[in-house]
């Protein structure tokens, strides 16, 4: 997505639809001094180039994918009322569209009932599937990959509840075998299970670690913060397929819009397939808006005050864009994952690098072949800068022994970890430009 000075007339038009609906009112306060705004404007249009390009294909690096236009729109134009989305007094219009939006998540798991919201992101989203989990299960532990994202075993201890870690594979998924002698010793309550890991893209073996769960009374939660909407592509391997089929035999489930959801920051959601676990959250305050009878947002969310823009941005997205199998939307995700596809055979035919396996969604990750691993992180930082210098953005990720070995990227281990590059194909214009991405990264190699 380019920065496009075109929306403004799109802007106008939709401000002047939205004014419209409050013609009725006199006027109110003095007009603002657009001399100053327009000079306070342009002071931080200047700040804002101390930035990576992350609304570029040649920005490749984090997981940093552009808004849409019409998410970037709604959300200003949204703005120009601020809507809160802790009550209907606040936002009725905002808080109706949010149901809306997020009743379509959870029927893309297949859902048909559920309770859910939007949060700030992926975190405050997990924190309160976590947070439900222990009020259900008190006192037991909570199990994750050792691969699964760092604020899990954060998280557990905010909510004092004890956490361990499962060990992962070489391919970076949670291994079942670890995880069955876990369950035995008994005392687990939830095992959090990571589709599309932080690092690497990776799947746990979701549908297997359901299975095991439920022969031990255990819930299970799917951080899919990342990759969720990945369960609309078609280009999947079987593992991965299998494992986004089995969302919706998930007890909770986390995604984030503001990741491949073409939302801004911050949009997470958070959804629970069980509506009655909306019993924790019931509280009884004197200053809660009391103007409608209906069960408001705040009601089901820890968090109070929330942007209504970003529930018009996420639902306006959808409108435009359905969340549906073969449509465009899921098509840009299929062409991300094209993109890491062709990535990842180019740098298998590259006798330099060592990618450490076949992405399983978008990303890709591989190591600089050198003599010790010491000189491969090295070479790789080395590289990650001379990158940079030809405006091609890549990202660093320190990985386990265990995962970068099977690569044969080294001869000598003198560090039980290795930093590796890493690369998130998360736009679908990443596709066409994966030639020129490869180019200047040889170019770089020869720096």
């Amino acid at each position: 997505m380019q920065i496009d000075s075109r929306e403004t007339r799109l802007l106008e038009d939709a401000i002047n639809a939205l004014a419209a609906g409050f013609e009725n009112l006199p006027p109110a306060g003095e007009r603002p001094d657009t001399a100053r705004i327009h000079a306070a404007l342009l002071e931080a249009a200047g700040r804002l180039h101390d930035n990576f390009p992350y609304h570029h294909p040649l920005y490749i690096g984090q997981m940093l994918k552009p808004p849409h236009p019409v998410a970037r729109l709604a959300y200003v134009l949204a703005m120009c009322i601020n809507p809160n989305n802790h009550a209907l007094d606040g936002g009725r219009a905002s808080s109706r569209m949010e149901k809306e939006a997020v009743a379509e998540l959870a029927r893309m798991l297949g859902w048909r009932e559920h309770l859910g919201h939007l949060s700030a992101g992926g975190t405050m989203a997990n924190f309160e599937a976590l947070w439900i989990a222990r009020e259900l299960a008190p006192g037991k532990t909570v199990l994750a990959s050792s691969q699964a994202h760092y604020t899990h075993p954060r998280l557990s201890a905010v909510l004092g509840v004890p956490f361990a870690a499962v060990q992962a594979d070489a391919r970076g998924r949670m291994k079942l075998d670890v995880l069955r002698g876990m369950l035995a010793e008994g005392g687990v309550g939830t095992v959090v299970a990571t589709v599309g890991t932080t690092a690497t893209g990776s799947v746990d073996p979701l549908r297997e670690i359901i299975d095991l769960a439920r022969n031990h009374g255990v819930r299970v939660h799917v951080d899919a913060a990342y990759a969720g909407y990945f369960t609309l592509a078609d280009n999947l391997g079987e593992p991965a397929r299998r494992a986004f089929d089995a969302m919706g035999d998930a007890d909770s489930v986390v995604i984030d819009p503001h990741k491949h959801g073409l939302q801004p920051y911050g949009c997470g959601c958070v959804l629970f397939r069980d509506p009655s676990v909306g019993r924790f959250y019931k509280h009884d305050s004197p200053y809660t808006y009391f103007s409608s009878g209906d069960l408001h947002l705040g009601e089901i969310s820890l968090e109070c005050s929330r942007p209504g823009a970003a529930a018009v941005a996420l639902w306006t997205t959808m409108r435009m864009l359905p969340l549906e199998r073969g449509g465009e939307f899921a098509r840009g995700l299929e062409a991300g994952r094209e993109a890491a596809l062709v990535m990842y055979r180019a740098l298998c035919g590259d006798a330099r690098f060592a990618p450490l396996f076949e992405p399983e969604l978008d990303i890709v990750v591989w190591a600089v072949r050198a003599e010790t691993s010491r000189e491969a992180s090295a070479a790789a930082s080395a590289l990650f800068k001379a990158a940079a210098g030809r405006d091609l953005h890549l990202a660093l990720a320190t990985m386990p022994r265990n995962m970068v070995e099977p690569a044969g990227a080294v001869k000598v281990w003198d560090t039980e970890e290795i930093v590796c590059l890493r690369a998130c194909a998360m736009k679908p214009e990443h596709r066409e430009w994966m030639p020129e991405i490869l180019k200047r990264l040889g170019e770089a190699a020869l720096a």
